[in-house]
């Protein structure tokens, strides 16, 4: 299915730098998980609905509502460089490419 040839081209060209030994290592490795992936092409899922996950999961967060914080002048005095009633940040867009 996969041979030491193939395992040592593609360490090639992943810029691996694998000894012998390591290439044999892999390329029985590989070989069994391309079988297994084979044995999985085998199923007849024509019944089976696509999922993303094994299980239903739903989504356990809080909806979000506006709210007025009283302290506005205690965030804005915790900030590193205030202008006004926002936080002056660097610029980080520019017109210069």
């Amino acid at each position: 299915m996969i041979d030491r040839e193939q395992v040592h081209k593609v360490a090639l060209l992943a810029r691996l730098d694998l000894t012998q030994e390591e290439e044999n290592i892999f390329t029985a490795q590989l070989g069994n998980i391309l079988e297994y992936v084979e044995q999985l092409g085998e199923l007849d899922v024509t019944d089976v609905q696509p999922t993303t996950r094994a299980i239903d999961v739903s989504n356990v967060t809080r909806k979000d509502e506006l709210q007025p914080y009283a302290e506005r002048n205690a965030i804005l005095g915790g900030a590193p460089q205030q202008e006004g009633d926002f936080f002056r940040v660097p610029k980080i867009l520019s017109n210069a490419e």
